[in-house]
């Protein structure tokens, strides 16, 4: 059931243990999502063309199955590439015909491309707990050029964590990025849970970021 699978998630310690989990997932991670109520990704999508132009190049990573790509392509965005590290959940992706390309990526090197190549990035629920280290965030940033953007997530577990909000705080801080959207709202809807989505717009030129 979809509660045994996100109620676990946030329980995952290592990598390892993550990358096992998803794929084990993967198959009805689709099916289970939507049917708790997935709300986060129209969310993230809606909130990004509030400022970035529906033909910009966007680069959707953490993009599971897809969910958050066919998000971004229903507000709007035409030109949308996705990388995953679970290649089971990558291959779902693939063949959903949602993304101009994908790869396969690490967390050791999540961004293998120069800097600013793409003019947004989504993390849709990527960052957090079970997932994706908040040291994340800054290396997100330093893959766009000043100007670019980054939309993503905090669902309810994230936000309670200190390191996650600190890492949004120390961006903003050190001059790396400035916040120019938050909402709060809905998350998955059947758990009853919640999410902040941000916005933030890179500022610093790439040679002076942290």
């Amino acid at each position: 059931m979809a509660d045994d699978f996100l109620k676990r998630v946030y329980d995952l310690s290592g990598q390892q243990e993550t990358d096992e989990y998803y794929t084990e997932w993967a198959a009805t991670y689709d099916e289970e999502l939507k049917r708790t109520g997935y709300r986060s990704p129209k969310r993230c999508a809606d909130a990004l063309l509030k400022f970035v132009d529906s033909e910009a190049a966007v680069l959707d990573i953490g993009c599971g199955t897809g969910l958050s790509g066919a998000a971004l392509r229903e507000a709007g965005f035409t030109d949308v590439s996705g990388t995953d590290v679970n290649p089971e959940m990558l291959a779902i992706a693939a063949k959903a015909g949602i993304y101009r390309q994908t790869w396969l990526t690490d967390l050791t090197d999540p961004f293998p491309f120069e800097p600013g190549t793409y003019a947004a990035i989504a993390a849709i629920g990527v960052i957090g707990v079970g997932a994706a280290p908040a040291s994340l965030l800054a290396d997100a940033l330093r893959a766009l050029a000043p100007g670019g953007h980054l939309v993503f997530s905090y669902n309810d577990h994230a936000l309670a964590q200190p390191e996650f909000s600190e890492a949004l705080d120390d961006v903003v801080e050190v001059g790396l990025a400035e916040q120019v959207f938050a909402e709060h709202g809905p998350h998955l809807e059947g758990l009853g849970s919640e999410s902040t989505v941000y916005v933030l717009r890179a500022i610093a030129a790439l040679e002076q970021a942290p």
